[in-house]
């Protein structure tokens, strides 16, 4: 027999070594995430747990979140819940909570005595319950923008990259500058849409990104860049048009509410979250 058809011959059984060998990847993989309390059932709170290999605990809101179970506790919710979501807590696990919300948490984070909180910068997309999240990569940062900061930074990390996204692990100073970033370019592109009735976010970038592009400017002169330390070091304008690409349909929405620090509670993202 030939050494083609002995490769023939034995390709069914190099496909199940293959297979298993993929098989086993995926379990290391798997058992490398640390399991987590997922307070919230939503389009992200399924896609972690999606992520945990079946040993995580789903909490809906309201429901108290148990003391005894060890490990993160990622908050999946509204701005608006987290009141409800810290109430629920035990204070002893307060410093295990890592938020996932957008804006600028960090005046409501700040008066709750959680200086330090682990947060997450989620440039990901789930569009609707149980479909796989879409990595917000773009042209300008092809390795993608998600970023966790705290002392369950790296679970996160892992487990998003086990999830197949891409998240880095940033000291404070580096996640305050995307935080602002992202916190500008929400409010700049939201404020844009508003003016421009039924304009998603892909329109405002491609036909009114003349008037999103001055915001950031105007925002950090004056904004909460400068009283944190001006931590801004350039070309935040340029970095916050190319947050997504311009094919995105994300719809713009202005809401006023409760604020949760800074412009969060007034610029509300609807219906993806990124």
């Amino acid at each position: 027999m030939s050494a083609i058809s002995s490769s023939v011959a034995n390709f069914p059984l190099l496909l199940r070594r293959s297979s298993s060998r993929t098989i086993r990847v995926r379990a290391m993989a798997t058992e490398s995430v640390v399991p987590a309390v997922i307070v919230g059932g939503g389009r992200v709170g399924r896609a972690l747990q999606a992520m945990g290999g079946g040993r995580d605990l789903l909490v809906g809101r309201g429901q108290p979140v148990p003391a005894d179970f060890d490990g993160p506790v990622f908050v999946c919710t509204r701005n608006d819940d987290l009141e409800a979501v810290l109430e629920a807590t035990p204070a002893s696990r307060w410093t295990d909570l890592v938020f996932f919300q957008n804006g600028m948490l960090e005046p409501w984070l700040q008066s709750k005595g959680l200086d330090d909180a682990n947060q997450v910068l989620a440039y990901f997309a789930v569009s609707k319950l149980g479909e796989p999240p879409i990595d917000g990569k773009t042209d300008t940062n092809p390795e993608g923008l998600t970023a966790s900061y705290g002392k369950w930074a790296a679970a996160v990390a892992s487990r998003l990259q086990n999830g197949g996204l891409s998240c880095k692990v940033l000291e404070k100073e580096a996640f305050q500058k995307q935080m602002f970033e992202k916190l500008i370019w929400i409010s700049a592109f939201m404020l844009v849409g508003a003016r421009h009735p039924g304009a998603t976010v892909g329109v405002v970038e491609k036909d009114y990104r003349y008037e999103a592009s001055g915001k950031p400017h105007r925002r950090t002169s004056g904004g909460n860049s400068c009283r944190e330390g001006n931590i801004f070091r350039g070309g935040h304008g340029r970095q916050a048009m190319c947050l997504f690409p311009g094919r995105c349909s994300l719809p713009n929405c202005c809401k006023r509410g409760n604020s949760n620090g800074g412009m969060a509670g007034f610029i509300r993202l609807r219906r993806r979250q990124f």
